[in-house]
């Protein structure tokens, strides 16, 4: 019979072990896309069209875009429960935070418009 992973990681030295615990635990913050997002928030797909005023298929759609307005993003995230932060990282630079870049909230005069969505083909579509 053969040993599982965890056997097998429990014969390496201690410090290896340590390392493949930092990593495990690195790997398990890092998620694939918002549907594992609103996964782990508990959430089904009717509770984010419930709170962004759309239809449940729409939350699908969104779910499945890779490319989109940053507004549509942080509507997304906030319905989950979050909050988005876009950080910028430069070559021999610190880490730094953007605040304000998809706010609504932060321009002086909001547009009587409403934001679009861009979908998966490159075409929009307003929500």
């Amino acid at each position: 019979m053969g040993r599982n992973l965890n056997d097998f990681i429990a014969t390496l030295p201690p410090e290896e072990q340590a390392a493949i615990d930092v990593r495990h635990q690195e790997l398990k913050q890092e998620v694939e896309g918002l549907r594992e997002l609103r996964q782990i928030a508990g959430k089904a797909q009717a509770d984010i069209a419930s709170a962004l005023n759309i239809k449940q298929p729409s939350v699908s759609k969104i779910e499945k875009q890779t490319d989109m307005y940053l507004s549509t993003l942080r509507s997304y995230v906030e319905a989950v429960g979050g909050k988005l932060e876009l950080t910028v990282t430069l070559p021999q630079r610190p880490t730094l935070r953007i605040h304000h870049l998809g706010d609504d909230s932060a321009t002086p005069q909001k547009s009587a418009r409403r934001p679009r969505v861009r979908t998966q083909i490159g075409g929009t579509r307003g929500r």
